[in-house]
């Protein structure tokens, strides 16, 4: 019984303490805020995603025919202020990963894909009044997946592996309903270059690899052969505590390189929390 009491009161004791912690990081980061005018480089915004939606795959290397299904998403967001430019320049990285399983309009074959994709780059904020900017930058876009063809004998799988430079921009809106805040963003991303791998028009991937014939697999891309667009709209407001996200995203991936077109046209709708962080100062170093 004693033993169960001292559980108790250490349970009680620790409670007490760590809430006592957490109110003076809180307190000290609202310290920082008001006296350190560079002090907003160290508040990070963090979003975790999920998401299902509708896609439309088309690949001639595999097949001539679009396959359409359901596409699962995952993505992950981080944002923040740094100092350059005046304060005006913000950092953006942003991870999704998808699956798909499509089927063809007869429905007597399928297929599985995926792709990963990195958008990581900077925005310049030009402000427009006190609850509304607009952002324009630019991002490095790596893009690495597959497409896979349940029925193809020689040829069952496609790679696809691309990096672009992309014009990237945004607005977002700080509004209030009902004393609701809510943050609306869109942002939109368009590859202007990179380079991106394709075989051969009917060059099997033992030809590329085992026998060495590398020319002209990798090409030059830009909007005359890769006219490509991704495309996301979002909405924050507060549930209890916490912060929710609900997302749209419209991801159009085209390409015609090497007589070979590809087109994934995907429709997701996301839901997720996003968290606020904010980075305390080591005064000791």
């Amino acid at each position: 019984m004693k033993i169960y009491k001292s559980c108790i009161l250490m349970g009680c004791l620790l409670f007490w303490c760590g809430k006592s912690f957490a109110q003076d990081m809180e307190e000290r980061a609202l310290q920082e805020l008001r006296t350190d005018s560079t002090a907003k480089n160290r508040f990070i915004t963090r979003a975790t995603l999920y998401g299902v939606g509708f896609t439309n795959v088309f690949d001639t290397y595999l097949s001539p025919q679009e396959y359409t299904g359901v596409d699962f998403r995952v993505a992950r967001e981080s944002m923040r202020m740094t100092n350059w430019m005046k304060g005006r320049i913000s950092l953006q990285s942003f991870f999704q990963a998808d699956f798909g399983y499509t089927h063809n309009k007869v429905d007597n074959n399928n297929t599985f894909s995926g792709l990963a994709n990195w958008n990581y780059g900077l925005h310049y904020h030009f402000p427009i009044t006190s609850n509304f900017k607009l952002l324009a930058g630019g991002l490095a876009d790596i893009n690495g997946g597959f497409v896979y063809n349940l029925r193809n004998g020689n040829n069952p799988a496609q790679a696809r592996a691309y990096v672009n430079l992309d014009a990237s921009g945004m607005a977002i809106w700080n509004l209030r309903i009902k004393n609701h805040p809510l943050t609306l963003r869109y942002q939109i991303n368009l590859p202007l270059m990179g380079v991106m791998f394709m075989p051969n028009y009917g060059q099997s991937y033992y030809e590329i690899f085992t026998l060495g014939h590398w020319d002209g697999v990798v090409n030059f891309t830009s909007l005359h052969n890769q006219p490509s667009l991704r495309q996301m709209l979002t909405v924050d407001f507060p549930l209890g505590k916490a912060k929710m996200r609900f997302a749209y995203m419209w991801d159009a991936q085209q390409s015609n390189i090497n007589d070979i077109k590809t087109h994934t046209y995907s429709h997701v709708f996301m839901v997720g929390f996003v968290k606020e962080i904010y980075l305390l100062r080591n005064k000791k170093k």
